[in-house]
């Protein structure tokens, strides 16, 4: 632009130059004096626009030329928005599904962490186990056992309805499938965590009929919630499902047998949970469904076991202390306003009661290295109506009603420095229902274990399990008859 306007300019002043030569004869010295005085205004305006002209190039050189345009989306592409399906360190997109093998054993596993999913299900959050938005967990448990008796149809072993459609004679033995779950954990957003777990397992049916019937061979949603939390923002979170209640310990030592603490007090209910985890303290409150839940908690609800007013409830609070890389111990307690253990002569499971029964826990564990020790205390406040027997005339009656309790301690050791640990286990647990000299009094469990870590997701295991007893909760004290 400059160059042309300066062209424009010497040519507007040269005609006037060369138009002077023809008029110089006839003029004066005045009309000269005018002629140079107007070249001398031209030339000065040219000079000043070509300062102008400089100074605004200077300044149009000077602003940096604009971004370029972003590359171009597909139409039919996914659209994150911030924290909802981006990875927290890069935003780029996560993956839609993927497997996490270390959580998935965890949140599948029924000896351990048994009430504490939604504490694995948070840290694992913010450690960044869950990088995908749908994480797929599965878990299959076969097994091969033989049981000895010395009466008849009656096998103590907790691990299975002991029924007689299933076990007949002194010796029985079986090659079967125990458990196959398939779980769901959904994370789309950065505080609302998804969980839903199917289960698939004959052995622990309440359905009618032998193994092979169809009604004990179905599959259940056995336990679904929508979590809201997030450690690194609040230790506060809050779920609404199907869930384990918050009460007791309920873990095992031994690598597939539950305690019978687990198979007296483990609750599993509707509700809502509200719980507190930092600094090695964790303190939990849930609103639980009244009515028969589906094991372990039983309000009554306007004389029935309808599940038709929120009744129930159950706290629970733990300290873990920490004093070395890999030693800590913890403490905890809970309470649960209405136990399993309120309904009256004859018992029968899900049964309306007349009045709840409460009941409290107290557990410990403690980690040193490779040893692990745990112990665990539960019983209830009241009596359980149904372990008298009303009737005079029945020998039986001579029983007065008792509280329910239950006992384990146990300790496993790994023989294996290695990240694939060989763990030798021995744990004695303890149910009693009864006065001594009661049919039902007590079962006594021992159980002796083995297992080998093979990989993050897989075990092999063999226990040796001895009980002295049998209190079956179905007619604990008769009346089947």
């Amino acid at each position: 632009m400059r160059k042309s306007l300066s062209l424009l300019l010497a040519a507007s002043a040269l005609p006037a130059l060369l138009a002077a030569p023809s008029a110089w004869a006839g003029t004066t010295d005045d009309q000269v004096r005018e002629l140079a005085e107007r070249l001398e205004r031209l030339e000065a305006d040219n000079a000043r626009l070509r300062s102008e002209m400089g100074s605004m190039q200077e300044q149009r050189d000077a602003i940096p030329p604009p971004p370029p345009p972003p590359p171009p989306v597909a139409a039919n592409g996914p659209h994150w928005s911030d924290g909802d399906g981006r990875r927290a360190d890069n935003d780029e997109p996560r993956n839609a599904v993927g497997i996490a093998l270390g959580y998935s054993f965890d949140m599948l596993d029924h000896a351990e962490g048994v009430n504490k999913r939604m504490i694995r299900q948070l840290e694992a959050r913010q450690n960044d186990e869950l990088d995908s938005i749908v994480t797929l967990g599965g878990s299959v448990v076969a097994i091969a056992n033989a049981h000895f008796s010395n009466r008849a149809d009656k096998f103590g072993y907790l691990m299975r309805h002991p029924t007689p459609n299933n076990q007949r004679t002194k010796h029985t033995q079986e090659i079967t499938l125990a458990s196959a779950q398939l779980a769901f954990t959904v994370t789309p957003t950065d505080d609302i965590t998804a969980y839903a777990e199917l289960l698939y397992d004959p052995e622990q049916s309440f359905g009618a009929g032998t193994l092979t019937a169809l009604s004990r061979n179905q599959i259940q949603l056995r336990k679904a919630w929508v979590m809201y939390g997030n450690l690194d923002k609040s230790p506060i979170y809050a779920a609404v499902g199907k869930m384990d209640v918050p009460f007791g310990l309920e873990d095992t030592v031994s690598p597939y047998t539950n305690s019978t603490n687990w198979h007296a007090f483990a609750p599993l209910a509707y509700g809502g949970q509200v719980g507190y985890l930092k600094d090695g303290l964790s303190v939990r409150a849930m609103a639980v469904m009244g009515g028969s839940q589906f094991r372990g908690a039983n309000v009554p609800v306007d004389g029935t076991s309808i599940p038709a007013k929120m009744n129930n409830f159950a706290v629970d609070a733990s300290y873990t202390y920490k004093f070395g890389d890999d030693a800590q111990a913890m403490l905890g307690g809970s309470y649960i306003h209405g136990s399993a253990y309120c309904q009256g002569y004859p018992v029968v499971h899900f049964n309306p009661c007349t009045d709840n029964v409460p009941a409290w826990s107290a557990y410990g564990t403690l980690n040193l290295g490779r040893l692990k020790v745990l112990g665990e205390f539960a019983q209830t406040t009241k009596v359980w109506p149904g372990t008298h027997v009303p009737d005079p005339a029945n020998p039986l009656s001579q029983f007065a009603a008792s509280k329910v309790t239950s006992l384990t301690a146990g300790g496993r050791y790994n023989l294996s420095a290695s990240d694939k640990p060989t763990n030798l286990s021995l744990e004695y647990s303890r149910f009693q229902a009864g006065p001594d000299g009661a049919p039902w009094h007590r079962q006594n469990q021992v159980v002796a274990g083995l297992s080998h870590r093979v990989s993050k997701s897989v075990d092999l295991f063999g226990e040796a399990i001895h009980t002295d007893g049998f209190a079956p909760l179905n007619f604990i004290s008769g009346g089947n008859q």
